[in-house]
């Protein structure tokens, strides 16, 4: 493995017996995904009911955009890794942070693009629903997937990316902690909705470009290879590195489960808080409480997988999450009792969606010693393709279950419209997660210890 920093760096970032990673340098990396969700979060959170309510579109017809736009963006995503491995040079600023910078400005372009509907045909706005998130999801992947790969270059320390997970997590809950809150309550300030949205968007999107520069600004590439991999770039090296990987394979179908959950569960809260309980704006209070506490998540992480490892921390984070929602599901629509037992959920779920982080860098690190070529990218974003295609499959059900369940929009929904509603909210995030559970517990096979002798001969090969 060739290194620009040199051999010793990397021992020792391996054996930890350097300073490791300074806090700056940690805070910076979540900022990285704090800017990415003032982005991200906006189209999970806001953009089916801005297609519903606000373009016109039907549910039906929406959920369409989201399953077709995210696959586009799922097949985009190992072209655009694979093309980040295959640079034959890479400069002074390293493998992965200038797209950090590009990327950011023409992803908050593209996400005010999004909520903008124009005054055409009902068939328009469809296909320019269409174009725009696509365009959208493809910007998305020149951003994300460098950023998301960035942490594997940085360290090869079990701990410290452990670390770098947490701060990953706690900037993407900022981000859908303040989006959640301030973004409903600023866009009402507008009596007329169709300018409230891209103009609300372009503002969280700024904030995206400048949390982006704080990342590109203060980290710093470690382990960076002097050259592109051998084999030509092709499909064909692509599905190579995929088929190789197994428990890149584990990750992938246990992320498509969790990230749907959790991205379906997002979309629904507007829903609820506006038909279930009665008031839209109780979105945000909800969101203050539930968002807020899943910070303990994230400030335990680094404690529970020092104490259980990786695998069974994140089990336990789903059986906690399955737990609330199922018993959330069996209560009373009541708003103290439902924001408490979302509180819990969001608690378990992002414990799972933090470690992944640090999965996936693991995972880079097997396919180095099983291939003996790093492939930051590519292998970054054969994963992410897991998350696009949960992404999809999340707003395609959401769609979908909101025309099956005879949802209308802005009238009084009826008892059955109601209890669809906080099924969709609830069962389906507890179904998926079982799922998810019985995938990691029954198939990852990526220890911690195993990890750590991976890593050792990687060392010893020099």
């Amino acid at each position: 493995m060739a290194l620009k920093e040199g051999y010793d760096e990397l021992k020792q970032s391996v054996t930890g017996k350097s300073k490791g990673l300074s806090m700056k340098e940690k805070i910076s990396y979540g900022f990285g995904d704090f800017g990415n969700g003032f982005m991200f979060d906006l189209g999970q959170l806001y953009l089916l009911k801005f297609f519903t309510d606000v373009a016109g579109i039907p549910a039906t017809a929406a959920g369409g955009i989201f399953l077709a736009s995210k696959l586009f963006a799922a097949v985009c995503d190992p072209i655009v890794g694979s093309s980040i491995d295959y640079r034959k040079n890479i400069g002074p600023r390293g493998k992965f942070r200038p797209y950090l910078l590009i990327g950011s400005i023409v992803l908050a372009i593209l996400t005010v693009l999004t909520f903008i509907s124009p005054n055409v045909s009902p068939t328009g706005k469809l296909v320019y629903a269409y174009v725009s998130y696509m365009l959208w999801g493809l910007g998305y992947s020149f951003a994300n997937i460098p950023y998301g790969s960035l942490s594997a270059s940085m360290t090869q320390n079990s701990a410290e990316r452990t670390s770098l997970a947490s701060f990953r997590q706690a900037g993407s809950l900022g981000a859908l902690f303040f989006t959640s809150i301030i973004v409903m309550p600023l866009i009402l300030l507008f009596s007329n909705a169709h300018l409230g949205y891209p103009v609300i968007m372009g503002a969280m999107s700024l904030i995206g470009i400048a949390s982006f520069y704080i990342c590109y600004r203060n980290c710093k590439e470690r382990i960076v290879p002097q050259s592109p991999p051998k084999e030509k770039l092709s499909a064909k090296a692509i599905i190579k590195t995929f088929a190789a990987n197994k428990p890149l394979l584990v990750l992938v179908l246990m992320t498509v489960f969790t990230i749907s959950a959790y991205n379906l569960k997002s979309a629904m809260l507007i829903y609820f808080a506006q038909y279930n309980l009665g008031n839209v704006k109780l979105m945000s209070y909800m969101n203050f409480i539930i968002i807020g506490s899943s910070f303990l998540g994230v400030f335990l992480l680094p404690r529970l997988v020092k104490r259980f490892g990786k695998k069974k921390t994140a089990i336990l984070g789903m059986v906690i999450s399955v737990a609330a929602d199922s018993l959330n599901f069996f209560m009373p629509s009541n708003i103290y009792l439902f924001t408490i037992l979302a509180s819990i959920a969001f608690i378990g779920i992002s414990i799972p969606n933090g470690i992944t982080w640090a999965l996936v860098s693991d995972i880079i690190d097997y396919g180095e010693w099983k291939s003996g070529e790093r492939k930051e990218g590519t292998t970054y974003s054969l994963f992410n393709f897991s998350r696009k295609l949960a992404q999809s499959l999340s707003g395609f059900l959401s769609g979908i279950g909101l025309g099956l369940i005879g949802y209308i929009p802005n009238v009084a929904q009826s008892a059955g419209t109601l209890l669809g509603i906080k099924g969709l909210l609830l069962l389906y995030p507890a179904f998926a997660l079982t799922v998810a559970m019985l995938v990691i517990g029954l198939m990852y096979k990526l220890t911690d210890q195993k990890h750590a002798e991976i890593v050792s001969e990687l060392q010893t090969r020099g």
